[in-house]
């Protein structure tokens, strides 16, 4: 009998039952036992992280909401931090978004044992999923297949610090305000800027439509 913890991150209650149902379905087949735990926030995911001694297995939503100090913005900064705290611990990714930009962004971040866009699960595939990276072998679902195919024209990678920024435009925080914010000059920050007009093909346009752009492909 092998018995394996399991933490699932999700902030929509049904995704995580179909999580949690998989794994019980595996051990009725399998000699695996799991010890599953489930939380619903980037908060309740830093607790349950400090407490446990080891976590074997992490379900990772990244549509997750931003902390309360707002240090995390989604999951995608949560998957960081395990990757730092937990480096033996295999996280399996989920999430809504399929653009290209972002699964890419993730899987360099990240670099997840098993990555699935959500409109690819069913038991099934669920399943095997799990059992893949159980055997240490990763596992990502169709559509994210179908996205590695696809040639990108760059090398750019959106970080934290990225990320801060267009969340900061977001919610209207003005330039002269930025570096006490970020550990960055205004030259900095303005050059951060110019690469992710860059990255989104939009040299010429405002903030604006920087941080529309942003929103539809999911970073902030």
């Amino acid at each position: 009998m092998q018995k394996y913890t399991v933490l699932i991150i999700d902030d929509h209650p049904l995704i995580a039952e179909v999580y949690e149902s998989a794994l019980l379905n595996i051990s009725k087949n399998t000699n695996y036992v799991f010890d599953i735990s489930i939380v619903n926030s980037c908060d309740t995911a830093l607790t349950a992280i400090k407490e446990a001694t080891a976590i074997d297995l992490i379900f990772l939503d990244i549509n997750l909401p931003k902390s309360e100090d707002e240090k995390f913005l989604s999951g995608e900064d949560l998957g960081v931090a395990i990757r730092t705290q937990l480096p033996d611990t295999k996280i399996i990714v989920s999430t809504t978004y399929n653009d290209n930009y972002r699964v890419h962004n993730i899987l360099k971040s990240i670099n997840p044992e098993g990555f699935l866009i959500k409109n690819d699960i069913n038991r099934k595939a669920l399943v095997t999923a799990i059992e893949a990276v159980f055997e240490g072998s990763p596992h990502y679902s169709k559509t994210v297949l179908k996205l590695l195919r696809t040639h990108m024209d760059h090398d750019f990678f959106i970080d934290k610090i990225d990320r801060q920024i267009l969340y900061e435009l977001s919610i209207g925080t003005k330039m002269i305000t930025l570096p006490t914010i970020l550990p960055l000059s205004k030259g900095g920050i303005e050059g951060r800027k110019r690469k992710l007009k860059e990255i989104f093909n939009i040299e010429n346009e405002d903030d604006k439509v920087l941080v529309q752009l942003a929103k539809e492909k999911g970073f902030i």
